[in-house]
């Protein structure tokens, strides 16, 4: 098998929507009052262990630190590719360039291994 033919075997088995489903909307149009109060209650849930509910809270709320921790729980978690979305939403340059980078370089191992 070719390594085109490979490459367009691996896009055909990713799923329809990629890998990563992230938004383009800009966080919600919040006073500071507000603000502060749903990430206040995003902590909370954090701390509560109610990840789902606080990530929603931080997402809207546009807190970049919230959205950091919970994509580095994600990465204790071995959840990468959910920790990538935490830190492009964040944004988290630094963290989302290294992941790029490590998965790049295992997507190359194993082209390369497929072609021995």
């Amino acid at each position: 098998m070719s390594r085109k033919e490979k490459v367009q075997n691996i896009l055909e088995h990713l799923p329809p929507d990629g890998f990563l489903k992230v938004t383009t909307d800009k966080p919600a149009e919040l006073d500071s009052g507000d603000k502060a109060a749903l990430i206040r209650k995003g902590n909370e849930l954090f701390n509560q262990g109610k990840i789902d509910l606080a990530k929603r809270i931080f997402i809207t709320a546009g807190y970049t630190d919230g959205l950091i921790r919970i994509g580095d729980l994600y990465l204790k978690q071995n959840l990468p590719l959910e920790a990538l979305k935490m830190y492009w939403l964040a944004p988290d340059t630094k963290k989302v360039e290294a992941m790029v980078e490590k998965m790049g370089a295992i997507i190359s191992k194993w082209l390369r291994e497929d072609n021995e």
